[in-house]
């Protein structure tokens, strides 16, 4: 009757000190009402998870795909996983009894009149520590929390992994339509650079007007050259993110045409609370502060009392003189309670790192949650702003090409000078620069955007997405 009481105090107090050992508060980050920046495409939506592929370019997929098989950051998000499934799975059995199996065979002689005999034995021996207080169910909590967002991780690494290499093929398509107008702007310097000295031979012109004609020409020609070796250094950026062979790349590459600007629609929801939900990144700091939080819970149980139940079941055999003897035992117990007296303030500083850890981890959760707004807000003002110039870009290269094109008529019938077309020419090139860079500029901010709006992640089925209540 005394063992029951005793016992079901102990309860009491496992009980008292589980309360004590709550985890701290979670951490919050409030958000703006709606995004300070307008939604795409009126907010409509598209599913990110497919959205490569409706950009109707198969060969930035197929890349995407190679990059994500080479990636080392992806195989690195994959061996964290792995490490934090084995966290998980060793602090669930820390919750369970273990159990051991020992066998044994000893040879041993006595003293006369004992006989010498050899004894085998075998026995199954088990231990548990019962979890009066919670610090291995904290621990158990706080893995599973850890490897939640491994495995949001992985995610974020795919993402950043095809935002990179959209990234790097786009600026290759731009760069090889600057060789195109580079090639057509110095097929045309070098026309004008024959005529002129075909001109001057004759007569008709000035020595110096064919010198400023051929200064054009190599002029023209070293803007292509050096274009050229810029898009070779683009290409090599993009063989290493692959990791396909540079002339199977080339091939491929010269085999597809560049897929014309698309402007699918992404899914980004009205409300800034509730896209951060699709942001593995996000969760991942979110479950960072509540495994902080469990790891709080955890030190402070290590500060109350232990309670460890052990047990044995064994059989031996004893064979000597003839005879032989079997035996078989028995035991449960003890029931060990260990009450931590003194430790020169090791738990209760353990606490405190606990503590420090867990302010850390909620201040990173914050800052993570403001840059996330910030790298939305960020692509939405930048696809706005592409949007709003593309129309007077267009019209402006338009303009200049047909004052180009009519300056240099003029020249062809000597109506214009050198320093006319020369100076038409310029402003053209300029524009056409303007045009090809505004594309990739504008390609650039649907990448950030899919980014930022998490490539598509959602928080597991069985995961409430508390971020979008924060």
């Amino acid at each position: 009757m005394k063992q029951l009481k005793h016992l079901a105090c102990l309860c009491l107090a496992g009980l008292a000190a589980g309360c004590a050992s709550t985890p701290p508060p979670q951490a919050s980050q409030a958000v703006a009402a709606q995004w300070q920046a307008p939604l795409p495409h009126n907010g409509s939506l598209t599913d990110l998870t497919r959205w490569w592929e409706q950009q109707g370019d198969p060969l930035l997929v197929q890349l995407i795909d190679a990059a994500q098989a080479a990636s080392p950051g992806i195989a690195s998000a994959r061996s964290r996983i792995a490490a934090a499934q084995s966290a998980r799975t060793a602090s669930g059995a820390a919750l369970l009894p273990t159990l051991d199996a020992t066998a044994s065979v000893v040879r041993n002689s006595t003293q006369p009149p004992q006989p010498q005999g050899t004894t085998s034995q075998g026995v199954l021996q088990s231990a548990w520590e019962i979890d009066v207080f919670g610090g291995r169910r904290a621990a158990r909590n706080a893995s599973q929390s850890r490897l939640e967002g491994a495995e949001a991780g992985w995610h974020e690494a795919r993402v950043s992994v095809a935002a990179e290499v959209a990234n790097q093929y786009f600026s290759l398509r731009s760069c090889e339509k600057q060789i195109e107008i580079a090639a057509s702007d110095a097929a045309s310097r070098a026309e004008i650079a024959r005529l002129s000295e075909l001109s001057a031979q004759a007569g008709f012109q000035a020595p110096a007007t064919a010198a400023l004609a051929r200064a054009s020409a190599a002029e023209g020609n070293a803007r292509l050259l050096q274009q050229r070796a810029q898009c070779a250094v683009e290409l090599k950026a993009l063989v290493a993110l692959t990791a396909i062979a540079e002339p199977a790349l080339r091939a491929r590459l010269d085999a597809t045409r560049p897929a014309p600007e698309q402007a699918q629609a992404i899914a980004i929801a009205s409300l800034p609370a509730a896209l951060l939900a699709q942001r593995p990144d996000v969760f991942a700091a979110e479950r960072e502060v509540d495994a902080a939080a469990f790891d709080v819970g955890g030190a402070q149980a290590q500060r109350y009392p232990r309670l460890t139940l052990s047990g044995s079941v064994g059989a031996a055999n004893f064979r000597g003189g003839g005879t032989s003897v079997d035996l078989s035992t028995w035991a449960i117990g003890p029931l060990a309670l260990s009450v931590p007296l003194f430790d020169g303030g090791r738990r209760a500083a353990e606490v405190e790192a606990a503590r420090a850890r867990y302010e850390e981890a909620a201040v990173n959760y914050r800052a993570r949650v403001r840059q996330a707004v910030r790298e939305v807000e960020e692509a939405l003002v930048a696809l706005q702003s592409t949007a709003a110039r593309s129309t007077d870009v267009s019209t402006a290269a338009q303009g200049y090409r047909t004052s180009f094109n009519a300056t240099e008529s003029r020249y062809r019938n000597g109506l214009a000078s050198l320093v006319e077309l020369e100076e038409s020419r310029r402003t053209l090139l300029a524009a056409e620069t303007v045009v090809v860079t505004l594309e990739r500029e504008r390609r650039a901010a649907w990448v950030a955007l899919y980014r930022a709006a998490g490539g598509g992640w959602n928080p597991p089925a069985d995961q409430p997405a508390r971020a979008a209540a924060r």
